[in-house]
């Protein structure tokens, strides 16, 4: 049986504003916000119901449509081939980067995501085939319990990896924007990598403090970045609000869906 809510058509039996806040989390926090705030950027990728069910579909095993964990590398000579294309997660330790990829992958259960109580679990670049579609690669994380050679590790494959179409840089809902956060930061903005910022876990976070974090970094991403998509994506791994609309992001920025937006 799947967790709850991590199918659409779970979503969808519920009354409208919750699907909203589940769906569209960034969207349901307009409402709080002073008439005066832009909130052009808010909505972006807001893609139409019929958009969100295709992109499930390529998170979903099948007969004809495998999704497999690969391989792991600690160098750049023992990654897969540059077969497909490909989307990486990277985020500082304890930011819930294996949560958030097991709750992408939570429609196929067979697909072993290791999520560990322990900061700095994964020590290696993780490599997940989506069928004939998209490479998704788990990254070890910076700051507190890194891998000793991360920065050779990380910065070889950002600048190397040519089939890469969109890094997901991922910051804790609940602090916000912290010091460690700007390793990231620095190196995408470095190489010119085109990357988008994910808040996580925002079930933890109250309304107020959420939307005090939203609203600094993306003033950060305005005054300070070049290369980052200027929508924040929200997720809660556990509600799985933002993931539904995360999936359907990656499998536009992959080449594989063409999104229709709402009107």
């Amino acid at each position: 049986s799947l967790p709850p809510l991590s199918a659409l058509s779970q979503v969808l039996q519920l009354e409208q504003s919750r699907r909203t806040g589940i769906v569209f989390p960034l969207q349901k926090l307009t409402r709080y916000l002073a008439p005066s705030v832009d909130t052009e950027r808010f909505r972006l990728f807001q893609p139409d119901l019929a958009s969100l069910q295709r992109a499930e579909a390529f998170f979903r095993s099948g007969r004809d449509h495998a999704i497999d964990y690969v391989s792991s590398a600690v160098r750049m000579d023992h990654v897969p081939p540059l077969a497909l294309p490909e989307v990486c997660f990277i985020g500082r330790s304890n930011v819930g980067k294996s949560s958030l990829i097991r709750a992408l992958f939570s429609l196929s259960p067979e697909v072993e995501v290791r999520v560990s109580k322990t900061p700095g679990h994964t020590k290696k670049m993780n490599f997940f085939k989506v069928g004939k579609y998209f490479t998704l690669v788990d990254m070890p994380g910076y700051g507190y319990r890194a891998p000793q050679d991360f920065v050779e590790m990380v910065e070889a494959y950002l600048q190397e990896r040519h089939n890469l179409k969109r890094t997901f840089l991922l910051v804790d809902g609940v602090v916000g924007l912290q010091k460690t956060d700007h390793i990231g930061l620095e190196m995408l903005e470095e190489f010119g990598i085109p990357y988008v910022m994910v808040l996580t876990k925002i079930d933890r976070a109250s309304r107020g403090l959420l939307l005090k974090n939203v609203l600094e970094i993306q003033q950060f991403v305005k005054e300070n970045t070049k290369g980052c998509f200027p929508q924040l994506f929200l997720v809660s791994s556990l509600e799985f609000s933002g993931v539904h609309l995360l999936r359907c992001f990656v499998a536009h920025v992959t080449g594989n869906l063409s999104v229709v937006e709402t009107s």
